[in-house]
């Protein structure tokens, strides 16, 4: 199955943007894609449609930020983020350091600055942030 690629709801009318137009970027999109289209929970979802702003602390500047879902329940909102568990830790400094963990590190930070906006952003329309890992996906 493809890692990326356009996204069919069967549902189109709980999709809040164009629904012709939902781009899935890995297999844990499209995974969660399909819960939000079918469960009977959700009664409405985005993707990559909220706009959040955040400074990033690698060059102090202003950026956006798109996080992956906004799901809309009876009684709440709450903005995804899905991310392979490692990206949710602070990675390990080794003894020398690398390219790969220069990038890592850069990584961490910036989600790091994009979370904590996109969390008070949650905060200021009583809203939750959560990051979904492959743990609560799959239960790994």
């Amino acid at each position: 199955m493809a890692t990326k690629g356009k996204f069919t709801p069967k549902n189109p009318n709980k999709y809040m943007g164009n629904p012709t137009n939902i781009i899935f970027r890995s297999r844990w999109e499209l995974d969660f894609m399909l819960y939000l289209d079918s469960h009977p929970e959700i009664v409405g979802w985005s993707s990559e449609e909220l706009i959040i702003p955040y400074r990033s602390p690698i060059d102090g500047k202003m950026h956006r930020y798109f996080p992956d879902f906004v799901v809309k329940k009876k009684n709440e909102t709450i903005v995804v983020e899905i991310k392979p568990f490692d990206q949710t830790r602070q990675p390990t400094i080794p003894k020398n350091k690398t390219k790969r963990f220069i990038t890592e590190a850069s990584t961490y930070v910036v989600n790091q600055a994009k979370w904590k906006s996109a969390e008070e952003y949650c905060k200021d329309k009583r809203w939750k942030f959560q990051i979904i890992t492959e743990k609560e996906l799959y239960g790994k």
